[in-house]
């Protein structure tokens, strides 16, 4: 992989969570490095005002985020930012430009192919974000702790040479409460998308990055850049790609490494 960014036709990308430790401002950086688009979808949870209510970490790193998205706005590529749940009060803004960004409530993107994908956060179809907003908050601080233990993990793993790991990811993937939860968001999130006679929906919202087929309807979430660094991006040929920028990033590391063969030569 090379430092000349590579053209898409569209990016898709969420829950940065900008103003708290776990953001991992840097790898979105360098993601945006290599990445040009036409259209770049912001797809909620890019700020957390829920963390910057408590008093917000912010360093340079997170206003380099957001310098690199209004130059690319600057240069003509089209931004739209669809508020998230944390960044819910910029849902007052929806239908105006900021600096040349558009925020819009939920959207519509068509393919290269002609497909049509809603675009939206994906909060509405969490019950306990509708109906138990309290619970919402408490679960975001249980949740923050967790993330919070993935910095002292990942800090021994590089010692021992080992890759990037979630806890937090795997306590998800394993808890059965959890795992029911996001089957259920992904059946109702794909259930709207049948009721518009849409070809698939785009979503953030849980942290869990997807792409696959629910009973017709291609469910893609972008996950997040807290956890996994993952985002979604369309070919010029209108490919739906899920990217996991650890996993970029791991390979081209390899690939500039010599083998132990060549460097004993």
């Amino acid at each position: 992989m090379t430092d000349t960014p590579k053209t898409y036709r569209t990016l898709f990308i969420s829950d940065v969570h900008l103003g708290t430790r776990s953001a991992q401002a840097n790898m979105l950086l360098d993601f945006l490095k290599h990445h040009d688009a036409e259209t770049i979808y912001l797809v909620g949870d890019i700020i957390d005002f829920w963390r910057v209510k408590r008093g917000p970490v912010w360093p340079q790193a997170h206003n380099d985020v957001l310098q690199k998205l209004l130059r690319k706005a600057r240069k003509g590529t089209r931004v739209v930012f669809i508020p998230g749940n944390h960044d819910e009060g910029l849902r007052d803004y929806c239908g105006m430009q900021f600096g040349g960004i558009e925020i819009e409530r939920q959207t519509e993107h068509i393919t290269a192919t002609g497909k049509r994908y809603v675009v939206m956060h994906g909060d509405e179809y969490d019950v306990v974000v509708r109906y138990a907003r309290w619970l919402a908050f408490l679960g975001d601080r249980g949740y923050e702790l967790a993330l919070w233990t993935n910095n002292p993990l990942n800090f021994i793993r590089r010692r021992l040479g080992l890759g990037y790991w979630s806890l937090s990811a795997y306590l998800k993937l394993r808890v059965k409460t959890a795992v029911n939860f996001i089957g259920e968001f992904e059946q109702n999130l794909a259930d709207e998308a049948r009721r518009r006679n849409a070809d698939g929906i785009i979503c953030g919202h849980i942290h869990h990055a997807a792409s696959h087929d629910i009973d017709g309807v291609h469910y893609l979430n972008t996950g997040d850049w807290v956890e996994s660094c993952t985002a979604i991006r369309e070919t010029m040929d209108g490919e739906m790609e899920l990217v996991n920028w650890h996993d970029e990033v791991r390979q081209r590391v390899e690939a500039l490494t010599p083998s132990p063969q060549l460097a004993a030569a």
